[in-house]
């Protein structure tokens, strides 16, 4: 029977798009369990190796929970009944029930523990290169060879020796599966051979010989004859291979490996959606190690010319006609090392800057705006900062106003498509970069950043902290008080630094859940007390206040209106909130995705008489302004959210005394002659009620007909 149960411990076949395989392990490991119970300890002396060996490698590497479950079950079982086991009661304690529950915990963690025992080394390493670097899931076959990586310090020269000769060959056969697994494995045991003969102060290729590194160099060769199924998988060898610092420089494999590179991200468009980042960021790394370990001189220097034929062509990829192209090699400018961006730096910073532009051709490249603005934030970290440095090789004075610039314009990104809100993506980006570069400058040279940036980022950063987007204002939030309570040294020029203080106290930074509105908004109306940060403030509330979402209208409203009345009766902070108010209103006239709003959160305001203290000024100017800016707004307009909105707003308007009253009933007549039914019969509507709530607009004498006219007509 025990032939069949080990058997049937690792028994796996995929049928279709699922395995049939896991109840007969299960069952398996079952009759292991009654093994315990129905044998005495001598009678399974001869089978105890098997068993327990078939068991841990059941508990550690099996790709279901239920069966590491069971083969832990079963273990315990023989450990408790019969005490025969190998370092049984050990084992258990790291593999036990719930321990084995978390699959990459059991690969990357409890494996090396129990490879610690030398009856287990072995077997467990074979059992990983036999059966699981050649399995039907890809997830199975990464994890398995970072196992590999893991397990190499236990048996090195068995590695070396045994198992990388093992799989040379099977990483140029002809199974894709089981040539994926062998390509990950040579890199992972290479990479971690050489880092113990490093750690050891032997050569590099103390446990390579001329076979085996022929040998990784063939992978390379007979992969490029379908190198789309391998974009993934060689360059991690190829980073691999660069960190363990393989003898090949000079090499022309090097000038293979560069080419594989740069033809993987160049072939983005061509796979996947959802395998694109991952193969973008496998290629960005493989270049950052290949440049790192073969690029560098001596002297730690790039080879000019070298340098010149890489940049010059990653940079002309920037304007290529595919949006992936220009992620990938974005992502690539950003990773490279100081010595070939050193001399270079201008060249690499402008065509970065083209990439974040809009222009029709590309208004829908948020993908590449958003890599262009990361790997700008890359490049200054790489680069570093001296003020009165050589822009060509430092972030100083004469190109760190150019740098905000570019990451400024991030900010203002509001590009939609059929995925939604995209320019979100270049947002998040833009803050993040931010964050970065002045965290950079702060700690190394402070005095580049100015008072006008600083002014400029934060208060970028309170308008995206207003917004309606949870996930959009939560990281602007996170940002605007990371650089608020940075200390090492502080940021210089923050506008209202102690009030910000007193609003967000340090002892709240980590505590404020930004993606909560009930949290979020009552703390960033205060700002709009704050004169500098008064419009952003009211630019991202008007989105939120007038948008569409039932949890944020309600408390960004409320908020809103809290604020309102602590200042009802100050008429200095009034005129100067309405002229802000209406400064917001003018500056994006037109512009729907904040007008639509804007005209939403001024019916609300104007229906919780907010403006109480100018309605018995005769022509109060916010009033003649206000219908002036909501007249213009509607002009051959066709859009029936916009209308109904205005609507509210010259009914609000009615309630200011003077000539106002005129020009707002003669405008309501002209909507109740509108062309579109639906407005018609919203503006008769909303004027009912407008009369019924101010009754002297109309003539005593004749209010009951005008009342009748407005629900009795079929408009």
């Amino acid at each position: 029977v025990v032939p069949v149960i080990l058997k049937a411990l690792t028994y796996d076949e995929k049928r279709g798009a699922c395995s049939v395989g896991s109840n007969v392990r299960d069952a398996a490991c079952y009759v292991c369990w009654a093994f315990a119970r129905a044998y005495d300890p001598a009678e399974l002396i001869p089978f105890i190796n098997q068993i327990s060996s078939a068991l841990v490698i059941a508990a550690v590497f099996d790709r279901d929970v239920n069966c590491r479950r069971a083969a832990s079950a079963a273990f315990q079982e023989n450990v408790g009944r019969q005490g025969t086991f190998p370092h049984g009661i050990d084992i258990l304690t790291a593999a036990d029930y719930f321990a084995v529950g978390n699959r990459v915990n059991c690969y990357l963690t409890i494996s090396v523990y129990i490879a610690g025992f030398p009856e287990y080394t072995q077997p467990m390493i074979d059992h990983l290169v036999n059966m699981k670097i050649n399995h039907w899931d890809s997830v199975i076959r990464e994890l398995s060879t970072k196992a590999l990586h893991n397990l190499t310090p236990r048996a090195p020269e068995y590695m070396a020796n045994v198992v990388l000769p093992r799989l040379l060959p099977l990483s140029v056969g002809t199974d894709l599966h089981t040539r994926h697994g062998a390509i990950l494995a040579c890199a992972e045991i290479t990479h971690a051979l050489c880092k113990l003969a490093e750690e050891n102060n032997r050569s590099i290729t103390y446990y390579f010989n001329e076979k085996s590194l022929e040998g990784l160099k063939q992978i390379h060769q007979e992969v490029c004859s379908n190198y789309q199924i391998y974009f993934l998988t060689v360059c991690t060898l190829i980073e691999k291979l660069s960190l363990s610092k393989m003898p090949f420089k000079g090499d022309p494999i090097i000038g293979g490996w560069q080419w594989l590179i740069n033809d993987s991200l160049r072939s983005l468009p061509l796979v996947s959606s959802g395998a694109r980042q991952h193969i973008k960021e496998s290629a960005v790394s493989a270049l950052a190690a290949l440049c790192n370990e073969y690029y560098i001189s001596e002297e730690g220097e790039a080879d000019p010319a070298l340098q010149d034929e890489l940049v010059t062509q990653y940079v002309s990829e920037l304007q290529n006609a595919e949006e992936m192209i220009r992620c990938g090699f974005s992502r690539a400018l950003g990773a490279l090392p100081r010595f070939l961006l050193k001399g270079r730096l201008q060249q690499v910073l402008e065509g970065l800057k083209k990439v974040t532009l809009i222009s029709p051709a590309d208004v829908s490249f948020a993908e590449s705006r958003r890599d262009a603005l990361i790997a700008v934030a890359k490049v200054c970290q790489t680069i570093g900062v001296k003020g009165e440095g050589c822009q060509e090789e430092y972030v100083c004075k004469d190109n760190v106003t150019q740098i905000y610039a570019t990451l400024l314009s991030g900010v203002t990104d509001y590009t939609t498509d059929s995925r939604g809100d995209v320019g979100g993506w270049v947002r998040e980006a833009a803050m993040t970069s931010l964050m970065e570069v002045t965290l950079l400058l702060v700690q190394n040279e402070a005095e580049l950043i100015n008072a006008n940036i600083c002014k400029q980022i934060m208060c970028w950063l309170a308008q995206q902290s207003a917004e309606k987007i949870d996930k959009f204002r939560a990281h602007a939030g996170f940002v605007f008080l990371t650089l608020l309570h940075f200390d090492q040294p502080p940021v210089p020029h923050i506008p209202h630094r102690e009030e910000l203080e007193r609003i967000f106290p340090r002892s709240e930074k980590e505590t404020l859940n930004w993606n909560a509105a009930s949290e979020a908004f009552p703390r960033i109306t205060q700002l709009l007390g704050l004169p500098t940060y008064q419009y952003y403030v009211l630019l991202g509330l008007s989105v939120s206040v007038g948008g569409l979402t039932e949890t944020t209208l309600r408390y960004s409203a409320q908020s809103l209106f809290d604020y309102m009345k602590k200042i009802q009766n100050d008429a200095g902070t009034m005129e100067s909130f309405c002229e802000t108010l209406l400064k917001v209103f003018e500056d994006n006239l037109r512009n729907d995705r904040v007008s639509v709003p804007l005209l939403t959160m001024l019916d609300q305001m104007l229906a919780n008489s907010c403006f109480d203290i100018f309605t018995m000024q005769e022509n109060h100017p916010f009033s003649v302004k206000l219908f002036t800016l909501c007249k213009e707004e509607i002009k051959r307009s066709k859009d029936i959210r916009k209308l109904r909105s205005s609507i509210g707003v010259f009914c609000g308007l009615i309630q200011f005394q003077g000539d106002m009253r005129e020009k707002v009933l003669f405008q309501l007549f002209l909507l109740l002659c509108h062309p579109f039914p639906v407005i018609r019969k919203t503006t008769a509507s909303q004027v009912y009620e407008m009369l019924i709530t101010y009754s002297d607009v109309v003539d005593p004498a004749i209010m009951d007909e005008v009342m009748t006219i407005l629900s009795d007509t079929n408009w």
